[in-house]
């Protein structure tokens, strides 16, 4: 699944193609969308929170999720498409671009006011202008008993990190996924390991992992064999979120299991 960083430079791309230009054709293939037309608007603004963005004309919010798959592209009108057009759930396009959302998890035409109702809940944006790192500790300090791996998937404690950031940040910190958020050292430091990390990988694509991906490869640090297992969500509540066991890297030296 993309993550926050993904999203941020998608909303960089389509910012630069469609800002400040008028919209000569907009073509939404989801059924509930189909008759949308916005077509004479101009888009206002393009912008990201989390692993959400918004591409904003005067009267509406288009808002998109990539989920697992989906992905922005912008072509010059004309140019043949690099992906299937079967594929294409949203096309919007100038007079000289066409920006075309390819297999999209989450298609919304809503209002700009109500963009609260779809990021409201979440945690401070990693890479946005107010990151709060502060709250973002509060929030995760609400399940101390949870695995940190897990907390930090959880978008409503900070938004934009997925699966490869998690294991990376554990890393950096030397901290197994499983660790109780309550046994962490040191949150507040973990926390803006997030924040550097997503940020570095913005400004200096592509970051190469230095665990996420790497079983059996040697640790940058100790030269341990690095391993794999599954983290998920084994005892949620009413008001978590449950997430489904995927893939956690870490070096066994550097981070040791915790003890149960």
């Amino acid at each position: 699944m993309p993550e926050g960083d993904t999203v941020f430079l998608t909303a960089n791309r389509l910012r630069a193609a469609l800002a400040g230009k008028e919209l000569t054709r907009s073509d939404f293939r989801v059924p509930r969308y189909a008759t949308v037309d916005l077509r004479g608007q101009a888009v206002e603004s393009v912008g990201s929170y989390g692993k959400h963005l918004f591409i904003r004309t005067p009267t509406v919010s288009v808002h998109t999720h990539l989920k697992m798959e989906g992905s922005w592209r912008v072509f010059h009108c004309g140019q043949r498409w690099t992906k299937p057009r079967v594929a294409a759930r949203v096309v919007l396009s100038t007079e000289d671009v066409e920006a075309v959302g390819f297999s999209l998890g989450t298609v919304e035409v809503v209002r700009v006011g109500d963009e609260d109702r779809i990021v409201g809940h979440l945690g401070p944006d990693l890479l946005g202008p107010n990151w709060d790192a502060a709250e973002a500790v509060r929030r995760l300090e609400r399940y101390p008993g949870q695995p940190i791996g897990v907390a930090l998937l959880d978008q409503r404690n900070l938004a934009g990190i997925g699966n490869i950031y998690r294991s990376e940040v554990c890393f950096l910190r030397r901290v197994h996924p499983d660790t109780r958020v309550g046994d962490v050292p040191d949150l507040l430091a973990l926390v803006n390991e997030a924040h550097r990390v997503l940020a570095e990988a913005v400004d200096k694509p592509p970051r190469r992992p230095l665990a996420y991906g790497r079983t059996h490869r040697p640790c940058q640090r100790c030269g341990t064999p690095l391993q794999a297992d599954l983290l998920g969500d084994t005892a949620p509540d009413h008001d978590r979120v449950v997430q489904r066991e995927r893939g956690i890297y870490f070096c066994p030296h550097c981070q040791p299991v915790p003890a149960t």
